[in-house]
């Protein structure tokens, strides 16, 4: 089998042109998941303040948070909640 491709230099030549260009149009065909789906990083920011109104703690507590973080770099967006028990969570998400 060698001795025929050894001998024939322009086939072997031809057929290994025909082999790439064959796995060329293959490779081209495949799906590919690129882009895996993965979810965006949180930040979940808690704080306490005992005895304090919701509206306590969204002035004195939660507005100077929301201040440093509105510049944060890569930052998508953010919320926030406080309850009458003296509890705020913040939910930063950030870009991937």
């Amino acid at each position: 089998m060698t001795k025929f491709f050894i001998t024939r230099p322009i086939f072997a030549s031809v057929l290994s042109i025909i082999i790439v260009l064959a796995g060329l149009a293959a490779a081209l065909k495949l799906p590919i998941a690129q882009y895996p789906q993965i979810a965006p990083p949180t930040v979940l920011i808690t704080a306490t303040y005992p005895g304090a109104s919701a509206d306590t703690l969204s002035k004195t507590v939660a507005a100077p948070i929301e201040e440093q973080l509105s510049g944060v770099e890569g930052l998508l967006y953010f919320n926030s909640s406080a309850d009458s028990s003296g509890s705020l969570t913040i939910t930063a998400t950030f870009e991937v």
